[in-house]
């Protein structure tokens, strides 16, 4: 049996995620008594919303007397925070707090008083009027000069940095992907909303950072959809009932320990983000692959030696009877392919383990695509 560190590699706070299940903030309503009832299939999760600052309490207190939403309510949100998290410390869910702040050093006064206990996540997300208002929430994918000071300045603190986004708001999400890589955050928690694969592919595309997707996910057929576009995690707000969250938690172990990568990509002919690099072959063809070398910036040559280097001394180096003499430009198993299938059989290589290794590939060719750190546009 493998451990979660094995079976998805995801590490956030120096802590493997155990199951790429995510709990989302729900203002008023995800605290730490919801995440521990939740616990045994939930890898990470979010409370909060909390707001942190005089003119994000007072736009709680505003959306709360409308009677529409719930809000956590307070005047000091230290030892509320203080009070939740040592409800969570020996859980064995990632914890994040959700936060809303009208300044980058409300962000950085949390961070402070709390160090590496946390995941701390702004909230880029909330639409609601008296906190856009307040400059929090949407406001900042309006502003997003505003969104890179506040991770700067959460960066600061030595914490993990997650970002909660809104797709279809900011004036082009690629660019914004960029620019919260640049300014050094660790996570985009995505809400897909109606744009779905097409811009989580998008923004796999544009940065190299953890992606939790967020699109009312309620099937293993929603999640692996995510997962096969780009998402590193799921995330569930008002599907994060138990029966669901334990729906998904067995459904992706159970992928992953058959197919041997959990979140492998589409072929990249069928629509799959850069990832599937991985299992395209020569540059020889007009296909998908040449205009996407092109939009990285690679030439065919640099990918033709990128890949070849990279499988010496692996099992994926040999094959000569396939199409191009090398397990590396062979494709994904789901692909039907009697040369491929014949060499692994001769290797006595199980699928699974090529999937595994194409993984690895994976990783050594999106480390030499985000090789360099886009130039930050929004400081």
């Amino acid at each position: 049996m493998m451990d979660a560190g094995e079976r998805f590699g995801i590490i956030i706070n120096d802590r493997a995620v155990k199951t790429p299940v995510a709990i989302a903030s729900m203002a008023g309503i995800v605290d730490a008594a919801y995440v521990l009832e939740r616990q045994a299939h939930a890898g990470l999760a979010f409370i909060g919303g909390y707001a942190i600052d005089a003119p994000t309490m007072a736009a709680a207190k505003e959306i709360a007397a409308g009677g529409d939403r719930k809000e956590f309510l307070y005047d000091d949100p230290v030892p509320v925070l203080e009070k939740e998290l040592a409800s969570l410390a020996s859980c064995n869910v990632v914890a994040g707090i959700s936060l809303r702040g009208a300044s980058p050093e409300s962000f950085a006064t949390i961070a402070r008083k709390f160090g590496t206990k946390s995941v701390y996540e702004i909230d880029a997300h909330c639409r609601q009027a008296p906190m856009v208002a307040a400059g929090a929430g949407e406001y900042y994918l309006k502003n997003p000069e505003k969104l890179v000071a506040a991770i700067k300045a959460l960066k600061k603190e030595g914490v993990t940095v997650s970002v909660k986004i809104r797709a279809g708001v900011a004036a082009d999400d690629r660019a914004l992907a960029r620019a919260i890589w640049a300014a050094g955050a660790d996570i985009i928690h995505v809400d897909l909303m109606d744009s779905g694969a097409a811009k989580l592919r998008q923004i796999r595309n544009s940065c190299p950072l953890i992606i939790v997707a967020n699109n009312s996910i309620n099937s293993f057929e929603k999640m692996r959809d995510m997962l096969s576009h780009g998402a590193d995690i799921v995330s569930l707000a008002r599907q994060s009932d138990m029966k669901t969250l334990a729906m998904l938690d067995s459904e992706i172990k159970n992928y992953a320990d058959t197919d041997g990568w959990y979140n492998s990509p589409k072929q990249l002919c069928r629509g799959g983000d850069i990832r599937a690099l991985t299992f395209c072959c020569m540059p020889v063809k007009e296909c998908p692959l040449i205009p996407t070398l092109a939009k990285v910036g690679m030439t065919n040559e640099e990918y033709a030696k990128l890949k070849l280097n990279a499988v010496q001394g692996t099992p994926l180096a040999g094959g000569p009877h396939t199409c191009f003499g090398s397990l590396a430009w062979c494709c994904k198993t789901s692909s039907p392919c009697m040369f491929r299938d014949m060499t692994l059989t001769q290797e006595g290589l199980p699928k699974k383990e090529y999937m595994r290794l194409k993984r690895e590939l994976s990783e050594t060719i999106m480390s030499r695509i985000f090789h360099d750190v886009p130039s930050d546009q929004c400081s």
